[in-house]
Formats: structure tokens, sequence, C-alpha cells
């Protein structure tokens, strides 16, 4: 590969969508895998071009959002238009099944709740050992009963939800049928569910588990 380190990263970005988080991290891998050069060479080297493009100007619709990530803009008639935050929020709390969402927003989703909370809550093996604020996100990250995985990362959705059910302002008619079908649907296993009830959550939540067993 005989192209310059800067006209390579260039062309990288101009591919990105707009909006779309562009991390440098994946674009040094790329330069490693390109250019045969050793991950760390290959760092310095996009962050030297990513300084020189910024600071250039060369691609006028690019900006910078925080130490290592970018993204490219449109202008619009309202201005111009920000980074994905979804796309953050997926990539940094749940992604390679890191995380869930979680709280009254998921019983809002399943029906069991009309009121739409004011806030929303991730658990995420990303927290760290308490709950905190990302306020860049918006969003409040906990960490989770046990390490979330793609295994059991629906299971505890549920009892998450089921944990918090009785302090809910849940306005359903039928909530344990509603949770019940959910349960139902998504193929979720009664003694899977109670072993980790009963291993990482609440007397309460192993009551509200048996309801919903009973009701259906």
């Amino acid at each position: 590969m005989n192209k310059p380190y800067v006209e390579y990263v260039c062309d990288f970005i101009a591919n990105q969508e707009i909006g779309k988080p562009i991390y440098a991290h994946e674009i040094s891998r790329c330069v490693a895998e390109t250019y045969h050069i050793p991950l760390k060479k290959a760092a310095g080297a996009v962050s030297v071009a990513c300084k020189r493009i910024m600071d250039g100007k060369i691609i006028p619709e690019l900006r910078f959002y925080q130490k290592g990530i970018y993204y490219r803009v449109t202008i619009t008639p309202f201005g111009e238009t920000g980074i994905d935050k979804e796309q953050l929020i997926k990539d940094k709390y749940l992604k390679n099944d890191n995380g869930y969402e979680t709280g009254l927003i998921v019983l809002h989703r399943l029906g069991l709740t009309t009121q739409m909370p004011n806030e929303r809550i991730l658990a995420s093996n990303r927290a760290g050992d308490c709950a905190r604020i990302d306020k860049k996100l918006g969003i409040v990250v906990r960490p989770p009963k046990v390490e979330i995985n793609a295994d059991n990362k629906q299971y505890l959705k549920i009892l998450d939800v089921l944990d918090i059910l009785d302090k809910a302002p849940v306005d359903a008619e039928h909530p344990y049928k509603i949770i019940g079908a959910y349960i139902e649907r998504l193929g979720l296993e009664y003694v899977r569910l109670l072993a980790l009830a009963n291993n990482y959550y609440n007397r309460n939540t192993i009551l509200q588990l048996a309801h919903v067993a009973g009701g259906r």
C-alpha cells in the first residue's frame, strides 16, 4: 500500500454514514491490517492523520466528539446534524451482549404501564461497582445482578421487571399474563428463571415469578 496514511484515513472517513460514530481504534485496526504494521504504530499514525485532517479542515463535515471518536455532519434547515447517540450507547454499554435496557421503560414497552419514565436505565457489565449517570448520553448505567452474557440476558431482563413490579405505576389489567406471554414468546424456561431469581434476586421477585407461572 503506497497511499499516505492521511489519504487512507480520509477515504475511510468519507465512506462512513452521516452521524455514525467513527472510532479511531477501528481505523487503527484497518490501517494495521492494510499496511502490515503493528497496531501501536498504526494508532500513532491515525492519531497524527486525524489531527491533520481536523486542523486543515480537509474533510469540512468532520467533527470531534471526544477523544478517539469523530463523526460526519450534514447541514439541515435546523442546523448541523449530531452524532448518533443511540449507536454510542449500544457500542459503549450493550455491544457483544454486555448489557440490556431495564427499569420503567421496559414495563412501558411491555404495556404494563402507560406512564413514560423520565429516565432511561441500562444494566451493563461496563457500569463498574455502582450505578452512575452518563450525562453526555443522558442515561443511568447500573451493574447487573450477575455478569451479563448472551445466554442470561433475557432472563435477567424479565427478573428485573418482576423485581420492580410492585413499586411501579402498573395500570395494565392483567400484568402477570402480559409478562407470561412475553416469557413464552422468548422461549424462556421457568426453571432457569427460578434458579437465577433464587441466586441473585430477593424473595419478592421469586413470589412475583410464582404469580406469573400460576397465571399461565
